[in-house]
């Protein structure tokens, strides 16, 4: 095995135990604390949105490398993570609010792919949101995701500006300030 296969399997391992694969059907349940614990984190800005293509549920094909020109929020998500579905209303206000300049994409990483995330979309109603998948987590190897969810800001020219590992409260001053000043530059 090489290093790099290897590497990827760590990556992998990390970011499966970030959730539990054991829940059955519904996301882990939430303690009495809120999941939303993440923090930006800037030091891989710089790296390059990988070049890697994501499905919807109708199996149209979307290459992330064909977005330059617009920033875009890049969220790595599962059905089965507690932190994630807590985040996606937050994500698809955030969406609306953002609307013409900034795309926020939400790719799930479930590996049953439209058969629990088009359900998932119908469910929540979220309007703004579209439901992109990557059930082999592709895209979570190429970013570095560590565990779930996972959120890129990259800027217009395809670049990282931080990230967020673990739930994050979209809608805060914080998060808002942040993107305003990426989407800014």
């Amino acid at each position: 095995m090489s290093r790099l296969s290897f590497t990827l399997a760590i990556i992998l391992g990390l970011a499966v135990a970030g959730c539990d694969r054991g829940a059955p059907d519904a996301a882990q349940e939430s303690s009495a604390s809120s999941a939303l614990t993440g923090q930006i984190d800037e030091s891989a800005a710089g790296e390059l949105m990988p070049a890697l293509n994501v499905t919807d549920p109708a199996g149209r094909t979307l290459n992330l490398g064909a977005l330059q020109g617009t920033p875009v929020l890049l969220n790595l998500w599962a059905t089965w993570c507690a932190p994630c579905v807590e985040e996606m209303p937050l994500l698809d206000t955030l969406a609306g609010e953002y609307e013409g300049r900034l795309r926020v994409l939400t790719v799930s990483q479930d590996m049953q792919g439209a058969e629990v995330v088009g359900p998932f979309f119908a469910q929540g109603g979220y309007a703004r949101l579209e439901p992109w998948m990557d059930p082999e987590s592709a895209i979570g190897f190429a970013v570095g995701g560590g565990s779930m969810p996972t959120t890129v800001l990259y800027d217009a020219a395809g670049q990282e500006v931080w990230r967020v590992q673990g739930g994050y409260d979209w809608t805060s001053e914080e998060a808002r300030a942040a993107i305003d000043r990426a989407i800014a530059e």
